[in-house]
């Protein structure tokens, strides 16, 4: 017999569930944030709130799993807000750094934005809302973070001395089309590593996790911009090198196409008619109708 439950546990549990969801609000909160900062001008903490955004984003799925409150609910809430914190934050922030002044250079944000969402829809659809071994595509807060963590990094005396000169304004123009294109691809990209003390490849994941964020606390301005470029180079290229591209999904769930007739590798079985139809004298031999129907499929 059960007892029931006190309030006290009850209380308890309902915080418990509501805790991922308070991580995913968190997140949309630095997101518009973001978007107020690049509207006044502040694109340094337009882009470090968007950095705050991709953590949040990060634990909530953590906590979810942890707490073992994950729900439909909470992926989809976390798909809309990522639309926003990674999507039209980041397009705005760029819109606002090299487009503002040109008529129709603001279909870039659009480009990158409708990739955004076309990637997090496919994403729903695919793998639920979670990555199982590794996305398909890149996923759209790293996108996002790369956009975002531009201008900071452009701020570094390593920049002004050596990349100040580029023409900048048609290369992230050019960044924003590749971002977008990856996203909705399919190139594999590797989920965070798992970290643990059990195992040598635990104890490499969580030393190699604990040597990022010392860097990104201690150099900031210079680790996301060039952490993120080599995440997005190092899934392109391995994806070439190890021939990932030729193992794609079948089928793509944008695409509302039918199944192509049967498997052929299906097993053929003679099928037994000697329970129904008439029987004696006139009946047909049901086991020559089998024979008959395999010698014209063969």
């Amino acid at each position: 017999m059960r007892t029931p439950r006190t309030p006290r546990r009850e209380t308890l549990q309902r915080g418990i569930i509501i805790l991922p969801s308070a991580f995913t609000l968190g997140n949309l909160f630095f997101g518009m944030y973001a978007i107020v900062a690049a509207g006044r001008g502040d694109m340094i903490w337009a882009g470090w709130f968007i950095m705050f955004a991709g953590t949040l984003d990060m634990l909530d799925g953590s906590v979810a799993r942890l707490t073992r409150t994950g729900s439909k609910f909470g992926a989809e809430l976390d798909s809309l807000v990522d639309a926003i914190s990674f999507g039209v934050a980041p397009g705005i922030i760029i819109y606002q750094l090299f487009f503002v002044d040109a008529q129709w250079s603001w279909t870039l944000s659009f480009v990158y934005v409708t990739a955004v969402v076309v990637r997090l829809a496919r994403y729903n659809i695919e793998q639920g809302g979670e990555a199982k071994r590794y996305f398909h595509g890149l996923p759209s807060p790293a996108a996002g973070m790369t956009l975002a963590s531009f201008y900071p990094f452009s701020q570094t005396p390593f920049f002004e001395t050596y990349l100040g000169d580029l023409p900048w304004a048609q290369l992230m123009g050019i960044a924003m089309v590749l971002l977008s294109i990856l996203m909705v691809s399919h190139v594999p990209y590797g989920k965070v590593p798992k970290i643990g003390l059990r195992s040598a490849r635990g104890l490499a994941n969580t030393a190699f996790v604990l040597t990022c964020i010392f860097t990104a606390v201690s150099v900031p301005r210079y680790f996301f911009f060039s952490a993120f470029l080599l995440y997005i180079s190092w899934g392109l290229v391995k994806s070439v090198l190890m021939g990932l591209l030729d193992r794609l999904p079948h089928g793509d769930p944008l695409l509302d196409e039918e199944e192509d007739g049967q498997d052929e590798r299906a097993e053929i079985r003679p099928l037994d008619y000697q329970d129904f139809g008439p029987t004696g004298a006139g009946a047909i031999d049901p086991h020559s109708i089998s024979d008959n129907i395999l010698e014209d499929q063969a």
